[in-house]
């Protein structure tokens, strides 16, 4: 009986919404953190400038809604420098972020970079 209230209470644990839970979902701003902000400081990009997650920069190169960045974070296309290598950006398909949390990182970008 006690190790069926201790699996039961670590199971509700793990599943918590109150976010600290292990399997409790991440936010968009967290799946940013984890997976964007190293290479898009503040929503710059250390890769290429001129390419930031601000509007003007996204809808200069016709991304405009979160479909659209998920299509860039799932095939994110060769460097600019280096048409022949794909050295920019990492891509990131659906065994690193899945569909969901990609579409709460756009989120949060159409978001946070005006």
């Amino acid at each position: 009986m006690i190790w069926s209230l201790f699996v039961l209470s670590l199971f509700l644990f793990l599943v918590s919404p109150s976010g600290r839970g292990v399997l409790a979902e991440k936010s968009g701003e967290a799946l940013f953190k984890e997976n964007c902000s190293s290479c898009h400081p503040d929503g710059g990009n250390i890769l290429n400038p001129d390419k930031t997650l601000y509007k003007k920069d996204r809808e200069a190169h016709n991304i405009r809604t979160a479909e659209d960045i998920v299509k860039k974070m799932r095939n994110p296309g060769p460097a600019p420098t280096h048409p022949q290598k794909w050295a920019g950006m990492t891509m990131f398909d659906v065994t690193k972020i899945s569909d969901d949390e990609a579409l709460k990182i756009a989120d949060y970008i159409l978001k946070t970079f005006q």
